[in-house]
């Protein structure tokens, strides 16, 4: 099992935590990984793209000239697709762009993710958040003491307030629930501080 530092929020070493070697020590799969990546971002595609037909264009619908005797080619509208200002062939319309993986699949990616995480040095383990006020200078300097860098993801299980007022103005830094953390998350920011409480539940809740 891998054992991590686990520190208070001055980066001062108070004890150490093994962690579960299934979820934190994991071999690294890059394509778990590219695939959840990608299933998160499609599912956060909007899809509001959208053409318009020959029939939601502006213009008359009246024949532009009789069928025969002039010469020209017959045409029955200036909405036509192939008059300028007409309608669209198949263009783009609106639709969801979300998929499911594999349970399986999603859960192997995140562990792939956290271990990648521990491997690079890039994960530290805070004894807890106790922020004793909501203040973004305080929370900043907090994390200038956790050398957090300057795009950092913060995972916390308790609702605490303070350190959700806190976070939520600093450019770069996520506030997330264990359950809501994604492989997409993970990779998107340079470092990772998860409280004691959460690893914990990492450990338990992916373990093989």
């Amino acid at each position: 099992m891998p054992t991590v530092d686990v520190v208070d929020l001055n980066n001062q070493k108070v004890s150490e935590v093994e962690l579960a070697d299934d979820v934190f020590g994991a071999p690294v799969n890059q394509s778990l990984l590219y695939e959840a990546v990608r299933q998160f971002q499609a599912s956060n595609r909007a899809g509001t793209h959208k053409t318009k037909v020959r029939s939601e264009v502006a213009g008359s619908g009246k024949k532009l000239w009789k069928q025969k005797g002039t010469g020209r080619a017959r045409i029955g509208s200036v909405r036509s697709p192939i008059w300028r200002h007409g309608g669209t062939v198949h263009g783009p319309q609106p639709r969801d762009y979300s998929y499911k993986l594999p349970k399986k699949m999603l859960l192997g990616a995140l562990r792939s993710a956290l271990s990648a995480k521990v491997r690079d040095g890039e994960l530290k383990v805070v004894q807890a958040f106790d922020f004793s006020d909501s203040k973004t200078r305080n929370a900043m300097n907090v994390l200038v003491k956790l050398e957090a860098g300057r795009t950092v993801l913060v995972v916390d299980n308790a609702d605490n307030r303070n350190l959700e007022l806190g976070l939520r103005n600093l450019k770069g830094v996520t506030l997330l629930a264990t359950r809501e953390v994604n492989p997409y998350h993970l990779l998107g920011h340079k470092s990772v501080l998860i409280s004691e409480a959460a690893a914990r539940k990492f450990s338990e809740a992916l373990a093989k």
